[in-house]
C-alpha cells in the first residue's frame, strides 16, 4: 500500500493561502521544480478538501488551472458535506475524511495519496494516517492567511526529515511523519 503525502507551497511565515482563502500570492512562485514533478508521477490519488477544492486557484481560467497546473490527470477524492449537483469528470464526493481516504487509497495503489487542503491533512494526522509532509517554501512573507498546519490550543507533531532541495522559485523541505 502507498504513503500518504500532505504536499503543499507555503509561504516563509508557514501560510499556504493568504487572507479569505487567497491564492492569487502563489502565481509568481510556480515554475520549474523537479522534485515536484518527478513526485507527480509517483501519485496515484489526490484528497481534497472541500475548500481547497471550491477554492481560488491561481491559474483559474487558464490551461493551468487544476491541481500540479493543471498537469493531474488521475483520479480525485474530494471531502465535503456539499458536493456539487452534477458530477465532475474524474471526481468523487465523499462526506468524511475516512470514506474518502479509503477510497483514496484504493485508487492510489502503490502510489502516493496525495492530500490537498490544511484541515484534510489534520484529520488525517488525527487519524494516524499521515505518512510524510513535503512543504515547498516560498521566498514571501504573507502575514495572514490560513496555515499549514493549525491545531487549536497547539499540537506538538515529531518530523525527521527526509530531504532538502532548492528549486528554481522554492525550497523543498520533505519530512517524515515519526509515530
Amino acid at each position: 500500500m502507498g504513503k500518504v503525502l500532505y504536499s503543499a507551497t507555503m509561504s516563509l511565515d508557514g501560510y499556504i493561502a493568504g487572507a479569505d482563502g487567497d491564492m492569487s500570492w502563489l502565481t509568481p512562485y510556480l515554475g520549474p521544480n523537479p522534485q515536484v514533478d518527478a513526485l507527480q508521477r509517483r501519485i496515484g490519488a489526490l484528497l481534497i478538501g472541500g475548500r481547497t477544492f471550491r477554492g481560488d486557484d491561481p491559474n483559474r481560467g487558464t490551461d493551468k488551472e487544476g491541481a500540479f497546473s493543471g498537469t493531474w490527470t488521475g483520479p480525485s477524492f474530494v471531502v465535503t458535506h456539499h458536493p456539487p449537483a452534477e458530477p465532475v469528470d474524474g471526481v468523487e464526493f465523499h462526506p468524511d475524511v475516512e470514506t474518502g481516504l479509503a477510497a483514496a487509497k484504493a485508487a492510489a495503489g502503490d502510489g502516493y495519496v496525495n492530500i490537498l487542503g490544511a484541515d484534510i491533512a489534520r484529520q488525517c494526522l488525527e487519524l494516524g494516517e499521515l505518512d510524510e509532509v513535503l512543504a515547498i517554501i516560498a521566498p514571501v512573507l504573507l502575514g495572514d492567511g490560513t496555515r499549514l498546519f493549525q491545531h487549536p490550543g497547539g499540537r506538538q507533531v515529531r518530523l525527521e526529515r527526509v530531504s532538502v532541495e532548492t528549486a528554481p522559485l522554492a525550497t523543498n523541505v520533505w519530512m517524515r511523519v515519526l509515530r
